[in-house]
């Protein structure tokens, strides 16, 4: 008469969360756009759109010359994917579904699995335009070299994974002060389109200008992908171990403040806000 639902093994609960976070993130990509298609298009629209914005400005403003001694082109998309990368990637999660949304009401449903989903979009996207983008430059127009692939891949995850951790503290804040925290991811994406660092070089930069760069993890990351990416480029003004060690003390923060507030986050919050 009554039906008891047993409890599932260790493999099947991965299995199973992998498949909710699968049809989540397809979810999510095609949030905007009926067709996945289509929201690739526009992913990479908009990063070749960047792309040629900063040549031209750069050439109107004369800062070819301070660019690192190589392809031109590839030193403003090494800034720029990364750029995007990190940036959407904090938007992104930190506005994914709390514990209050009604998607939440969905058994298999959960802030983890929406985490996942807007990060893992977030990365597919932007992997796949930059790897398009670069082919379509190297095979119509340079057959530019990269001086350490394994290197500057790393750095792309870096800036990603910086982004989802910045995102996951923020993302645990907002049910606390959503329009505040809203605003602050919002001027925190819009300072990184100067201080990240994306259209100079750390080594060019004056200790008096370095001060308003170095508290960035970004910029570290940009500087030292520039690294990977060209042969003639020691960066000496950034290092890894700060955008790693912040990204993990921001990661950290965060799953203690979701912690915390997925105890006493309740459907009249958002109510009364």
């Amino acid at each position: 008469m009554f039906e008891t639902r047993r409890a599932k093994s260790p493999s099947n609960a991965v299995i199973t969360m992998g498949i909710v976070v699968f049809h989540s993130v397809v979810h999510r990509i095609r949030k905007s756009q009926r067709s996945p298609i289509m929201s690739i298009l526009t992913s990479i629209m908009q990063s070749v759109t960047m792309v040629l914005a900063f040549i031209f400005m750069m050439d109107i403003l004369g800062m070819r010359g301070a660019a690192v001694r190589g392809d031109f082109v590839l030193y403003v998309m090494s800034g720029i994917f990364l750029y995007l990368t990190h940036t959407q990637t904090v938007g992104a999660v930190s506005g994914a579904e709390t514990s209050s949304s009604p998607m939440m009401q969905h058994a298999p449903m959960n802030t983890v699995v929406s985490i996942l989903a807007a990060a893992l979009s977030t990365l597919y996207l932007q992997l796949l335009s930059m790897l398009v983008i670069l082919a379509g430059y190297y095979v119509m127009y340079n057959h530019f070299t990269v001086y350490d692939a394994v290197g500057f891949m790393e750095m792309f995850l870096l800036a990603w994974a910086s982004g989802c951790a910045i995102g996951i503290l923020l993302y645990g804040l907002m049910p606390w002060a959503p329009s505040f925290i809203s605003l602050l991811s919002t001027i925190y994406q819009r300072a990184n389109m100067i201080f990240s660092g994306k259209m100079m070089l750390g080594n060019t930069l004056p200790a008096t200008m370095l001060v308003m760069f170095d508290w960035n993890p970004l910029f570290h990351i940009i500087d030292q992908a520039r690294g990977f990416a060209f042969i003639n480029y020691n960066p000496r003004n950034s290092n890894l171990e700060y955008p790693i060690i912040m990204s993990l003390i921001f990661f950290s923060l965060g799953l203690i403040i979701q912690y915390y507030t997925n105890k006493r986050v309740t459907a009249s919050w958002s109510a009364g806000k």
